[in-house]
């Protein structure tokens, strides 16, 4: 059998110090003599063979001169050793980083193939620290709290639950992710306007109609709908984000999966994009029967409410006592029949397990 040449790793680094070493053992030349040639003191010698002092464009020429090779050897000696030093060092902080994975959903994004899969035994565990850093695209642990520990302050939470910042920091910067893939113009709050005013119109299709009219309309706009799984233990169904001050963001996980919460939803971040400022993150969670007061989250919810249904329908509700009732209110005001049902129960005026077969569970592609 033919065993498997393995690459060669060793474990130790090598500064261009000891090819200088070499050299001087082969010349039989002292570290005193080579200072001389090369016009530098013998302490500095003594540091540039022992790694202490790196190799610059000017000792590269001085050494092509005194011992041989060329300037480029030299330097590329160097950067090699520098790069493996470096490398040597991150292994040793990725040990040390360990503990963070312990704040992060990181089997959810295995399973999800955001990061390759593994067996999270100690070996393994400083490669998965190494991709979750590049997935949220910081350098440290450190920096990842500061970035994300500063977002939690803006966090705009509809249920006291909402507490795992890494599980809503991963879905979020999944989000951040797919809108770095899109391009749109700036941001114009009379552009988003018309656009929710089709998008209404657009109730009553199914996803595979509506979807790609309803992301061209709010990207036209300069405002990228991007539809994103959930993440355990991040209990979001929504959020409305400023990604820059000219570039608004509209996520979405589908949590619910029925079409009256999906637009609902919505909605609910449109109003957020349109009443209010670009310092906030609006993170919501649909009717959690929990929610924290929120001046901003009550108006989000009645412009919702009241764009879906306008004010002066709202005396017609209690009188829809059959699904007929509801369809024909649906069609008459133009919008689907399961967001009247929706209205419906989460209004008390008819009970939750009613006329649900109205409402449709929405599937969208790439989204389970």
């Amino acid at each position: 059998m033919i065993e498997t040449t393995r690459p060669f790793t060793p474990d130790w680094v090598s500064p261009p110090g000891d090819t200088i070493a070499d050299i001087l053992e082969k010349r039989d030349w002292t570290q005193a003599q080579l200072a001389e040639r090369l016009g530098y003191t013998t302490k500095h010698i003594s540091l540039l063979i022992n790694g202490k002092a790196p190799i610059n464009e000017e000792t590269a020429l001085k050494l092509e001169r005194v011992l041989g090779s060329t300037a480029a050897f030299w330097l590329k000696r160097e950067a090699q050793y520098r790069a493996t030093l470096a490398k040597k060092e991150e292994e040793t902080r990725l040990k040390e980083w360990i503990s963070w994975l312990d704040q992060l959903p990181v089997k959810e994004l295995m399973n999800q193939g955001v990061i390759p899969k593994c067996n999270l035994i100690a070996k393994n565990k400083p490669g998965v620290v190494k991709n979750l850093l590049q997935f949220f695209g910081v350098a440290s642990p450190e920096d990842w709290q500061k970035y994300y520990g500063s977002l939690e302050v803006n966090f705009r939470r509809t249920r006291e639950e909402q507490s795992d910042v890494g599980a809503i920091a991963a879905w979020l910067r999944l989000g951040e992710i797919e809108a770095e893939k899109l391009d749109c113009p700036k941001y114009s709050k009379s552009k988003f306007e018309k656009a929710v005013q089709e998008i209404r119109t657009l109730t009553v299709l199914p996803p595979a109609e509506f979807e790609p009219r309803m992301q061209q309309l709010c990207r036209e706009s300069g405002v990228v709908l991007v539809l994103i799984p959930s993440i355990k233990g991040a209990y979001v169904s929504g959020v409305a984000r400023w990604l820059n001050p000219h570039k608004a963001l509209i996520q979405l996980s589908l949590y619910g999966k029925t079409n009256d919460r999906f637009w609902f939803n919505f909605f609910h971040e449109a109003a957020h994009i349109l009443l209010h400022n670009k310092e906030n993150i609006f993170l919501d969670e649909w009717d959690s029967g929990k929610s924290l007061e929120s001046e901003l989250e009550r108006e989000a919810d009645q412009w919702s409410r009241e764009f879906l249904i306008p004010c002066e329908y709202e005396g017609e509700l209690a009188q829809l006592k059959s699904k007929a009732d509801v369809v024909d209110f649906a069609a008459r005001i133009g919008i689907h029949s399961g967001i009247v049902v929706g209205r419906l129960q989460h209004d008390h005026l008819i009970d939750r397990s009613w006329m649900n077969g109205l409402k449709e569970s929405f599937c969208f592609q790439g989204v389970e």
